[in-house]
C-alpha cells in the first residue's frame, strides 16, 4: 500500500491546491528562501515543487526516484514555507513536508529502492552545454513543470528540464533543440503560465540566470531573464529609484513579453514599450537580435490577434524611475464605482499622483487581512457600515496630496491606513454600527467616520498594534505577524504599492482567473456594460465573481480593468464552468471592442507585450 494513502486527507487536498503563484520562491519577507532551493533552484526544491511531489506520490503519477529522495531528504522542517504560504494564501505546507519525510522513512523501512532513471543522448547533450548538474530528465523534477492551476490546459510532463547559467548557454539550447527538432519552451517563475509553457520536450528554467545591472546614469537597469520583479524592485529601492514592475515573484523579462508590464505605476509609468530601453531575443531557430536592430523582427508593433512570442529574451534593459523623498499613499474611498472612475480620471488628466487605481470592495479588505474570514468580515464593514464600495488609491508627493485633499471631502492617509490595517480584529468585533447609526447625515458614513473629530475615538477604540493584528491568525504564526508588523514598511503604502506582495492574496479562498481589457475610461457606459456582462455571464454558470482593478493609462484617457471569476481549481465541476464561460466572454468582449474605440482583450497582447500602446489603445 502506498504510505501516502494514510495521510489525512486535508493534508492531499492542500498539496493538490498550490496556486503555483512562486511566492516562496522570493524571500519577500525577510524568512529567507527554502535553503535546498537556495542551492539547487529547479522548481521541485522549493516548496511549491514539494507540495506538486507530495500529489504526485500520493496519486502514483510517478515512481519513487533518486531525485524524489533527494527532495524530500534535503528538507530542513526549517519552517520558512508556513510562513510564506500562510501570508498569501492561509495554508500551511509544513504538514505536507512532514508527510513527505514519514512517506519516505516508511519507503526506505520497507527496504524499498529508487527508481533509476536511465540518461538518453539528447540528455547527454544537454548536460554537455549546461553541465551535468543542470540538466535533468527525472519525473521528480519534471512533474514540477508539468501543471498550473490554469484549468483548461491540462498537465503534460516535458521530457527534460535545464537551467542555462548564461545567455551563451540558453542560445545554444535553443540551437540544439531545433537542430533535433525537440520543441522547446522558456519558463520563468512558472505563475499563471495558461499552459503555454508546457511541452512535452524541453523546458528552459532561467531561475540561475539573476544578474542585475543598475546603470543610473542611463536612469536604467539591465537584467537577465531570471531576475524576478521582487529582486529588481528591491535593487532599484536602494539606490532611490522604482521600475514599473508585476507580480513580485513573476519574472520581469517574462512579463514584458507576454502581456507586457502594467500595475498601478502605469498611470504615469506606461506600459508596453514605455518600458523598453532594448531587449536581446533569440528566435525559435537560434538567431540572436535586439529589439532596437532595425533589421530585426519588429517586437513594438501589434496585430489584433494571437500570435507566437518573438523568441526569448536573454537580457533587457529597463527604464529606471526617481523617487522622492515626500511621497505617501491615500484611499479616496467612494460609495458608487461610477465616482471613482470619474475621479482616477480626473486625477490622471490634471497629472496629480503617480501610482492610481480604483479597487474594488473586496480588493481592499484582501489585501490588507491577514486571513479570508477576516477579509470577509472587513468588506462587510467597509461596504454596509461605512458605505465604501471601492477607493482610489494614489501614490504622491505632498503637492499632488494637497491637491487631491482640496478636491475631495476626506480620505484615507498613510496614518489612518496604518490605523486600519493594525486594527481590524477589533474592527470588525466593534460598535462601530451603533455608533454609525447614531449620526445623522445625509452624506456617506465614511465621511463622518474619517472626519478629524471621530479619528481618536475610532483610534481608541481598534487599539491598533501589530498584537492586535497577530491575534488574528493561528496561535503559533502569532509571533510571527507580530514581528512582521512591526517592521513599518508593512503598513506603508507606498512600499506595498510598488512591491506587491499582497496581490497573491486575492487568490487565497480560490484560484483567480483574471480578464484584463484596455477600456476607454470615458463615458462610464462602457465600463459598466463590460462589468455587468462579466457578472451575468459568471451568474449564469454559477462561478465567484468580482471586479478586480481599473488603472488609468496616458492621461486618463484610457484604462485597464480587470474583472475576476474564481474557481477551485483542483474541482473538474468548477473547470467546466469556466470553460463554458469562456465561449461567452470572448464574443462578448470583441464584439464590445468593435463598437466601441479603445476596447482590447488582453489576449490579443499576449506574447506582444512589447508592441507600442498606441497600436492598442487607439486600435
Amino acid at each position: 500500500m502506498n504510505p501516502l494513502e494514510q495521510i489525512p486527507e486535508d493534508i492531499r487536498r492542500t498539496a493538490a491546491r498550490c496556486r503555483h503563484y512562486a511566492m516562496c520562491k522570493i524571500d519577500y519577507l525577510d524568512t529567507g528562501l527554502c535553503p535546498p532551493a537556495k542551492k539547487t533552484p529547479y522548481v521541485s526544491y522549493f516548496p511549491q515543487g514539494r507540495m506538486d511531489l507530495c500529489d504526485a506520490l500520493a496519486k502514483e503519477l510517478i515512481p519513487v526516484t533518486g531525485a524524489a529522495v533527494d527532495i524530500i531528504s534535503s528538507c530542513t522542517l526549517c519552517g520558512s514555507c508556513d510562513r510564506q504560504c500562510h501570508f498569501v494564501t492561509g495554508m500551511r505546507p509544513m504538514k505536507i513536508m512532514q508527510a513527505l519525510k514519514a512517506f519516505l522513512d516508511a519507503f526506505q523501512e520497507k527496504g524499498e529502492k529508487a527508481a533509476v532513471i536511465p540518461e538518453d543522448e539528447l540528455l547527454k547533450a544537454l548536460k554537455n552545454i549546461v553541465g551535468h548538474k543542470w540538466a535533468t530528465n527525472d519525473p521528480a523534477h519534471l512533474l514540477a513543470y508539468a501543471n498550473d492551476p490554469f484549468p483548461l490546459a491540462d498537465r503534460q510532463i516535458p521530457g527534460y528540464v535545464v537551467l542555462p547559467g548564461s545567455a551563451q548557454e540558453l542560445v545554444e539550447i535553443v540551437r540544439f533543440a531545433d537542430k533535433a527538432h525537440i520543441p522547446a519552451v522558456v519558463r520563468g517563475n512558472g505563475g499563471s503560465v495558461f499552459g503555454f509553457v508546457f511541452t512535452p520536450g524541453i523546458v528552459i528554467d532561467v531561475n540561475r540566470m539573476k544578474k542585475i545591472h543598475l546603470d543610473p546614469d542611463n536612469w536604467s537597469a539591465v537584467i537577465e531573464p531570471g531576475v524576478t520583479s521582487f529582486e529588481l524592485q528591491k535593487a532599484a529601492a536602494e539606490k532611490g529609484y522604482r521600475v514599473n514592475t508585476a507580480e513580485p515573484a513573476a519574472t520581469v523579462c517574462g512579463n514584458i513579453v507576454c502581456t507586457g508590464l502594467f500595475s498601478t505605476w502605469a498611470n504615469v509609468y506606461g506600459v508596453g514599450a514605455d518600458h523598453i530601453v532594448d531587449m536581446t531575443f533569440v528566435d525559435r531557430h537560434g538567431t540572436v537580435f535586439t529589439a532596437n536592430d532595425k533589421n530585426a523582427p519588429n517586437v513594438f508593433g501589434f496585430e489584433e490577434a494571437v500570435l507566437e512570442s518573438p523568441g526569448i529574451c536573454t537580457e533587457a534593459r529597463i527604464r529606471m524611475h526617481p523617487v522622492t523623498d515626500d511621497e505617501e499613499g491615500l484611499l479616496v474611498p467612494f460609495t458608487t464605482l461610477a465616482d471613482a472612475v470619474s475621479f482616477a480620471r480626473d486625477i490622471s488628466r490634471r497629472r496629480i499622483g503617480l501610482s492610481v487605481g480604483i479597487l474594488g470592495g473586496h480588493y481592499l479588505s484582501t489585501f490588507i487581512s491577514p486571513t479570508q474570514s477576516l477579509a470577509n468580515q472587513t468588506r462587510d464593514v467597509f461596504s454596509s457600515i461605512l458605505e465604501i464600495n471601492c477607493v482610489v488609491s494614489v501614490i504622491g508627493d505632498r503637492y499632488a496630496r494637497s491637491s487631491i485633499r482640496q478636491m475631495v471631502p476626506c480620505v484615507i492617509d498613510s496614518s489612518t491606513f496604518r490605523m486600519f490595517t493594525l486594527g481590524l480584529p477589533q474592527l470588525v468585533r466593534s460598535d462601530l454600527a451603533d455608533i454609525v447609526e447614531g449620526l445623522e447625515s445625509d452624506r456617506p458614513a465614511y465621511e463622518t467616520v474619517l472626519s478629524a473629530e471621530m479619528l481618536p475615538v475610532l483610534e481608541e477604540m481598534l487599539a491598533p498594534s501589530s498584537g492586535t493584528l497577530a491575534a488574528a491568525v493561528d496561535e503559533d504564526l502569532r509571533d510571527f505577524y507580530e514581528a512582521l508588523y512591526n517592521r513599518p514598511h508593512m503598513t506603508d503604502m507606498v512600499w506595498l504599492t510598488m512591491f506587491r506582495i499582497v496581490s497573491a492574496r486575492m487568490s487565497r479562498h480560490k484560484h483567480m482567473f483574471a480578464f484584463l481589457i484596455y477600456v476607454p475610461l470615458e463615458p462610464m457606459d462602457v465600463i459598466q456594460e463590460l462589468i455587468t456582462s462579466f457578472a451575468e455571464i459568471a451568474e449564469d454558470h454559477g462561478i465567484e465573481h468580482d471586479l478586480g482593478f481599473i488603472t488609468p493609462l496616458d492621461l486618463g484617457k484610457r484604462g485597464i480593468l480587470e474583472y475576476d471569476y474564481y474557481i477551485d481549481h483542483t474541482d473538474n465541476a468548477e473547470s467546466e464552468k469556466i470553460r463554458q464561460a469562456m465561449a461567452d466572454i470572448e464574443p462578448m468582449v470583441d464584439k464590445l471592442s468593435r463598437s466601441c474605440k479603445g476596447v482590447t482583450f488582453l489576449k490579443y497582447i499576449f506574447s506582444q507585450g512589447c508592441a507600442r500602446k498606441e497600436n492598442f489603445l487607439y486600435a
